[in-house]
């Protein structure tokens, strides 16, 4: 629950991660490191879930969401306090390891798309992981995270529908519509599922933002963009594969991840 925020979530039978001692203290410790040092941090995947839904989901590690500017500083003081660290893609994820457990440090989605920025860190709010009052992700920005989330081996679909019931659409909206941008019909899709989920509250989401996204999609419909020829990659480039490999289509996923702004290294220690 939200520092100061009352409201109810729908009851889920669904237990809390087991975590064993040893980890949950490293998770306290990352968030002790990181918050004392000032790098500014929120937390997602399973903790803003259940912040937003009332789910848990079990997890092995801790998601932290940062600025791509701020992981190297991170990382470093991570370093100094024991940890090994990884660039595994330098476009959004890098993380940090220690005795078998896991940080991971997450700057947008692996296709480009989203980046995280300063406002996704004011615009978080409080909430208690492992008895500490911490940020944990909006409902905007854990939807916006997951709306291109949609490979055959895993589909957040049903975490967004989740995510707008359980907090009964009382969140930003037009900061939803911002963070998707130009890939608006990804959330329109989103929503079309979560109506045919949720028939009977409809209304969870605002009648201006129907109206505003069936008014964008007929004028798609009637006047083709014919400037975009193929995005499919941005959605899965395994799936989509043989558009680009086969078909010629643009492979508009390498131009996205070729400017994104970059992960860099720790600085090493002068001699």
């Amino acid at each position: 629950m939200s520092d100061g925020q009352e409201k109810s979530l729908p009851v889920s039978s669904s237990q809390p991660p087991a975590f064993c001692r040893e980890q949950e203290s490293l998770f306290r410790e990352v968030i002790d490191l990181l918050e004392s040092n000032r790098v500014p941090f929120v937390i997602s995947g399973a903790f803003a879930l259940h912040e937003h839904t009332g789910i848990w989901r079990d997890t092995k590690d801790l998601d932290l969401f940062l600025p791509a500017v701020e992981v190297s500083r991170a990382l470093k003081l991570l370093e100094k306090d024991g940890f090994e660290t990884e660039i595994l893609d330098a476009v959004w994820l890098a993380k940090a390891r220690r005795g078998g457990f896991f940080v991971d440090l997450i700057t947008g989605m692996s296709n480009a798309v989203l980046r995280v920025d300063y406002t996704w860190i004011r615009q978080a709010s409080r909430a208690q992981v492992f008895g500490q009052s911490v940020r944990v992700l909006a409902p905007a920005e854990l939807i916006a995270s997951k709306v291109f989330v949609t490979r055959r081996e895993r589909f957040d679909g049903a975490d967004i529908c989740h995510i707008i019931y359980g907090t009964r659409g009382n969140f930003d909206w037009q900061r939803l519509l911002s963070l998707v941008g130009e890939h608006w019909q990804m959330l329109f899709w989103c929503l079309v599922l979560y109506q045919y989920v949720y028939p009977a509250n409809s209304d969870y989401v605002p009648r201006h933002i129907w109206d505003e996204l069936l008014d964008r999609f007929k004028v798609e419909v009637a006047h083709p963009n014919t400037g975009i020829d193929f995005r499919g990659s941005l959605i899965d480039d395994k799936i989509f594969a043989i558009d680009v490999t086969e078909w010629g289509k643009r492979n508009i996923l390498e131009e996205q991840r070729e400017k994104a702004e970059l992960i860099q290294p720790p600085a090493k220690e002068a001699a």
